[in-house]
């Protein structure tokens, strides 16, 4: 069976790539070995997807991607904007909402977007099979005048089309199907690979160093988060979420993408006033104990916790000398610890590294193998939490449906 262009991997990026390349007069085959229909979006944002960010500046991809080259992204988002998908949402009459810091939601359910998804492949003819493994992929020139054809062998028989687009995914989330299928298929055509990482996942201590926290778990706050040196140094003013093993929410997933092993975290625990002279303020007129005051300005339990690990943290408030009110300030605002490993793949939401933006290009998604298309996370390019890893999935497939061409048309250039 022959096809103007093969699809591997129907989740957000594939489902929609597949969807526009079919309503510009492709014949498309779509294939996902998973039996269910883009199960990473059904899961996500809590079910209700967070399926972009109104804040995302395409002029400025660095400021919310990470990889090796993270302005390799600013083409195809430029191209197909946030505001380009919540049209297309609009037009299906999907109903949506901004949460904070423009991310925004389905109303009712992620079901809501992947109908969507699935009603934009009706529209272009789509085929697809599903469930349906990939045994393998093979190319040969047919003759000197036509392009590179790709075979792929399937469940449901040999398959072959000019193009091939590989919208695998990444090794996030390993029990709804996540393999490293497109990094094996990078490295059988020559590619190279960026080492890839979970990203988006909570941080872990050792058991024996974390021990005196762990009661904490469950325990959440605002906080200012940073990693790295002062000059790659990146910041956050999150949630944080403490855990049994160590540390989550959206702070420590955020700079979890940042943090690199051996390397310490720094932790505001009070980001939004310094706490000393507010010590010294209830000092004055207080003969609380001074977790007691603390916990004006912290969880209670944190408060506890954290005055518990020294003697003179437990006095009476107007009995603590005032130089340990402020090493107990400063230990709170100042908190410095380093993480022995992340949760792994199984917890991650997403994956840094993949398919080197190098070697691909940032108008078409084409690799330097003609014929061959690299979209969504199996590039390397990985966004922050927010919304901004389903834009780079709808905007990479967006700029490589256009630029995939029937048989009769010139190729496009890489």
């Amino acid at each position: 069976m022959a096809f103007d262009v093969i699809i591997i991997g129907a989740g957000a990026a594939g489902l929609f790539c597949a969807g526009v390349a079919g309503q510009r007069g492709l014949k498309v085959l779509l294939i996902d070995h998973s039996p269910k229909v883009a199960e990473k979006i059904r899961i996500s944002g809590g079910g209700r997807a967070n399926f972009t960010n109104r804040d995302l500046d395409p002029r400025q991809p660095h400021k919310h991607f990470l990889g090796d080259n993270p302005h390799f992204c600013r083409s195809a988002l430029s191209r197909y904007t946030p505001a380009d998908f919540m049209g297309l949402l609009q037009r299906h009459g999907v109903p949506f909402h901004e949460k904070h810091q423009g991310q925004l939601f389905c109303d009712r359910s992620a079901q809501d977007l992947i109908d969507v998804l699935l009603k934009e492949c009706d529209a272009g003819g789509v085929t697809r099979w599903q469930p349906c493994a990939v045994q393998g992929v093979a190319h040969a020139h047919a003759d000197p005048h036509t392009a590179t054809r790709y075979t792929v062998q399937t469940d449901r028989g040999p398959v072959s089309a000019p193009a091939l687009v590989v919208a695998t995914g990444g090794l996030a989330v390993p029990k709804i199907g996540a393999t490293d299928f497109g990094l094996r298929l990078a490295h059988q055509f020559g590619l190279n690979v960026v080492q890839p990482r979970p990203a988006l996942v909570p941080l872990t201590f050792d058991p024996a160093a974390w021990a005196p926290l762990a009661a904490l778990a469950g325990l959440a706050l605002p906080v200012r988060i940073a990693t790295g040196a002062k000059k790659q140094r990146q910041t956050f003013d999150e949630d944080l979420l403490f855990t049994h093993r160590g540390l989550s929410g959206p702070a420590v997933l955020q700079i979890s993408g940042y943090w690199r092993p051996g390397t310490p975290l720094h932790i505001d625990l009070h980001p939004e006033a310094a706490l000393e002279p507010l010590l010294h303020q209830a000092k004055a007129h207080s003969r609380k104990l001074l977790p007691n005051e603390l916990a004006h300005h912290l969880p209670h339990r944190l408060a506890d916790t954290w005055a518990a690990s020294r003697a003179d943290w437990q006095r009476p408030i107007n009995e603590t000398p005032d130089k340990a009110l402020a090493e107990l300030a400063d230990s709170l605002h100042r908190w410095a610890l380093t993480p022995t490993g992340t949760e792994g793949y199984a917890k991650a939401e997403v994956m840094v590294g993949g398919v080197d933006t190098r070697q691909l290009s940032s108008q078409t998604m084409e690799s330097r193998q003609p014929g061959l298309y690299f979209i969504g996370e199996v590039v390397d390019v990985t966004g922050w939490l927010g919304g901004y890893n389903f834009q780079w999935a709808w905007a990479s497939a967006y700029a490589c449906a256009q630029a995939l061409v029937r048989p009769t048309q010139p190729l496009a250039s890489a």
